[in-house]
């Protein structure tokens, strides 16, 4: 026994005079040229080391340096590409033993980062990544052997704060002139210890050409024993955008998540307790499976009021945009790559108090949605508006290069006028309207939508009326002007009361075809067919119109001596300007033919009258 001690007592004075060699008379500094000629040497770049090294090796690991830089290339735009003021980091030495790490603390300090790219492929990591194909082979491979082994489990990991203070990323881009900003004001952790909550935060700004980013943020996390799981609670983040994209140049977006990771299920689990983007107010919840080949993810979020007025482009930059887009051509547009639809299968459910869009308020918004293996499916939205109720259910499948989809949509008990004014500006058509139309096509270019959607459904409306067009006395009009009125004008309102406007329509390479509008009132019947030209926006429908009784109810007095004659009627000019006109050359012939009978009636009467005196 006595042997053992001894031979552990000189072991142990071994190891405290190594100590105290490296310590005391060991100097790193001693070093340093060499270190500089060997960076000149591998690399070409200038490294320089101002500050004396600093080291320690018992009771703790700790080394201390600063005022270390490493230049860019010659004839780069930043003359350094790393800049360090200060690190300080020092580790317990025995407890290393015992598998259980003890960070006493690690500072870093006024790092300045500075990558530069050119045009001719030259960029600031140049020299730098030498056998880096070999590395980053080694390193998947490292990986590979970490993951078959299972989970690292420590002792315990004890660290007394972690502070990384004022660091500076700077990357240019000689192809677009422009520089990306990011600076790191903090990121701090807490005394920390596996399987306890630590205090975590930072502070940062991002600036682009574009836009400004800052951002602040602080919560807990937590870390287990076996580095497989951490958990984050009550992490507050507030965002601010700044920047001409950002509608009203400002914007702010808060949030409070939660979070859960579990690396050994390969699950991850977030809990958005609340979310403020300005005054939209909203919660939910996710949950990520990744585990297999294509991650699975489920959420659900639940809004408030949300008005994306404040979101949506100014009415003049929207126009400019569309005159741009035009200019532009066809031969510019191009199908969408949504390849991504395949890297993630989601089931999404959404619901909000209300949406208002400039002028167009709705209300009860629902919306179930799942996206597996390319294809999009809406299964159901639901919504509000206008006194009516909008069911829509779509499909979009991008497993292909040009996507296909298909929709089916019905809307009820909607009151028509209010819904075109504020949507479109338009003032055309009034009365309770119930439409359903169900469709399919495939690309999404624009223009390739309107050329290759096949469609068809039905519409009604009821209790209405057609404003710009007052077709009672256009009627009366014409009639005046035949019996040598020439100075008969139109008087009253533009609007043409109905009781029920009803048909049904197809659609083909851009065109809407509807073979069977009626419309039915009191006064006059309009029936007919017609087409609207979606690519071109011409409208053209040819149509009749009949006097059923009395024009007494918008203006007219007298009996109807056209009672009964088919007039036609045609529907022409564009969507946004329609243009109506009543054929008065057939007016002229019905009322001919009419004033033709009514005289042979009146001869066929006096003749059998003087027949019968015979």
């Amino acid at each position: 026994m006595k042997f053992v001690k001894w031979l552990f007592i000189v072991f142990a004075s071994l190891f405290l005079l190594l100590i105290a060699y490296l310590t005391l008379i060991f100097d790193p500094n001693d070093f340093k040229p060499q270190i500089v000629e060997a960076v000149k040497k591998q690399t070409g770049r200038e490294l320089v080391i101002n500050q004396d090294l600093s080291w320690t090796f018992f009771p703790s690991i700790g080394i201390t340096l600063g005022d270390i830089s490493l230049s860019n290339p010659n004839g780069f735009k930043h003359d350094t590409m790393l800049k360090v003021d200060g690190i300080v980091a020092e580790v317990a030495l025995l407890p290393l033993l015992s598998k259980e790490v003890e960070i006493a603390q690690l500072n870093l300090d006024g790092l300045t980062l500075n990558f530069d790219s050119y045009k001719n492929g030259r960029s600031s990591m140049d020299g730098l990544t030498s056998g880096g194909e070999k590395a980053d082979k080694a390193s998947d491979k490292t990986a590979r052997d970490e993951s078959a082994q299972g989970s690292v489990q420590l002792s315990s990991l004890n660290i007394g704060g972690i502070a990384i203070t004022n660091t500076q990323v700077n990357l240019y881009d000689e192809a677009t002139g422009k520089t990306q900003a990011l600076a790191l004001a903090s990121l701090t952790l807490g005394e920390f210890s596996l399987g306890q909550f630590a205090d975590l935060g930072y502070k940062f700004s991002m600036t682009q050409p574009e836009m400004k980013l800052a951002s602040e943020g602080k919560g807990q996390i937590k870390v287990d024993p076996s580095l497989a799981k951490i958990a984050i609670k009550d992490f507050e983040i507030e965002n601010s955008l700044e920047g001409d994209t950002i509608p009203n140049k400002r914007m702010n977006i808060n949030l409070t998540t939660q979070l859960e990771l579990d690396n050994n299920a390969k699950t991850m689990a977030l809990v958005l307790s609340s979310l403020n983007i300005e005054q939209i107010k909203a919660q939910g919840k996710l949950s990520v499976n990744y585990g297999a080949k294509v991650p699975d993810v489920v959420a659900s979020m639940s809004f408030g009021d949300i008005d994306v007025t404040p979101f949506m482009a100014k009415e003049d930059g929207a126009k400019g945009e569309d005159k741009a887009a035009k200019g532009e051509g066809a031969a510019a547009a191009k199908e969408p790559d949504l390849t991504g639809m395949k890297a993630v299968n989601l089931k999404l459910d959404l619901d909000a108090k209300s949406v208002i869009a400039d002028k167009i308020k709705t209300e009860n918004w629902l919306m179930k949605l799942t996206l597996k293996n390319g294809v999009l499916n809406v299964s159901e939205l639901s919504a509000d508006l206008y006194q009516g109720k909008l069911l829509a259910s779509a499909q979009l499948d991008g497993r292909k290069p040009v996507a296909s989809y298909r929709f089916n949509k019905k809307i009820s008990g909607i009151k028509v006028r209010p819904l075109l004014t504020d949507a479109a500006e338009v003032d055309m058509l009034a009365g309770t309207t119930n439409f359903e139309v169900a469709g399919s096509g495939f690309s999404l270019i624009p223009d390739n939508i309107k050329r290759n959607l096949n469609a068809k459904g039905q519409f009604e409306v009821a209790d209405g009326a057609l404003y710009g067009v007052n077709i009672p006395q256009m009627l009366r009009d014409a009639k005046a002007k035949l019996a040598g009125n020439l100075n008969a004008a139109s008087s009253g309102e533009k609007k043409t009361d109905f009781t029920s406007l009803t048909g049904s329509f197809t659609m083909a390479k851009g065109i809407v075809n509807n073979p069977d509008l009626n419309m039915a009132s009191p006064l006059i019947r309009l029936q007919g067919k017609g087409n609207v030209n979606l690519l071109s926006e011409a409208i053209d429908y040819a149509l009749k119109t009949s006097v059923v009784g009395s024009l007494e109810g918008q203006g007219g007095a007298e009996k109807d001596v056209l009672y009964g004659v088919d007039i036609p009627f045609a529907i022409g000019g564009s969507i946004s300007e329609p243009k109506f006109s009543l054929d008065t050359a057939a007016l002229f012939d019905a009322k001919l033919k009419k004033e033709t009978e009514k005289a042979t009636d009146e001869l066929k009467d006096k003749l059998f009258k003087k027949l019968g005196g015979l």
